[in-house]
């Protein structure tokens, strides 16, 4: 096996951890999900983030965070967990720019009112270092935040799904709202540019918060 390989298949050092992290999200789920559903969401979330995990020290910590947001917006889907909150999804390529900063942003600003994930259709290892720091500047901390990938079942939960140079890679479901922003892509800018972005980001997100909710005005 050779050292490439090793983050996705090597799970037998992990392989407790995990299992007692399913045991959990089993006591968690009962009466709506099977042990061996939750399983196997477990041990796919853990694999698909191992693809481009650079070190996997905490990955099956993260893995846990992954696999209770899934199973919980599977269970939204499916109807099996009651919410008015309005489910706001925002997706990039890499979910380590645009998307994070948009997720954090409409957190921020909308507060009880939304519920916000953010996913990529090919994300990478970590966040943009720039973008950690250029939130940071706001107060708003993505130290704990990991770019994730882009799952069927975070769509099928979200009522509005917004897309960030990802072209045609989130499925269509009816009734969702979809909006595509035409953001520019931090990687690789200057602190500057990646402010202008940011501001960007918070301009279009104050909008549809008050697109969504009326009551709160744009500022």
């Amino acid at each position: 096996m050779s050292a490439h390989d090793e983050p996705v298949y090597g799970l037998l050092t992990p392989e407790a951890t995990l299992h007692r992290y399913a045991d959990q999200l089993a006591t968690r789920f009962t009466g709506v999900f099977t042990r061996e559903t939750i399983d196997r969401y477990v041990f796919e979330s853990y694999t698909a983030l191992a693809r481009t995990a650079k070190v996997t020290t905490h990955l099956p910590v993260l893995t846990e965070r992954f696999a209770s947001e899934r199973l919980t917006a599977l269970a939204q889907a499916k109807g099996a967990i009651q919410d008015d909150t309005c489910e706001i999804l925002f997706v990039c390529v890499h979910n380590a720019g645009r998307s994070q900063m948009a997720a954090a942003l409409m957190a921020h600003h909308g507060g009880d009112l939304v519920h916000v994930r953010s996913a990529g259709s090919q994300p990478t290892a970590s966040i943009d270092d720039a973008v950690v720091e250029a939130m940071a500047e706001v107060g708003i901390d993505l130290g704990g935040e990991f770019p994730k990938p882009l799952t069927d079942d975070v769509v099928r939960a979200a009522d509005v799904v917004v897309t960030m140079g990802c072209g045609d890679a989130c499925p269509v479901y009816p009734g969702k709202r979809y909006l595509d922003w035409q953001v520019r892509d931090p990687a690789g800018l200057s602190a500057g540019e990646v402010r202008a972005i940011r501001g960007d980001i918070e301009a279009r997100v104050r909008t549809l918060l008050a697109e969504l909710h009326p009551a709160v005005a744009p500022q």
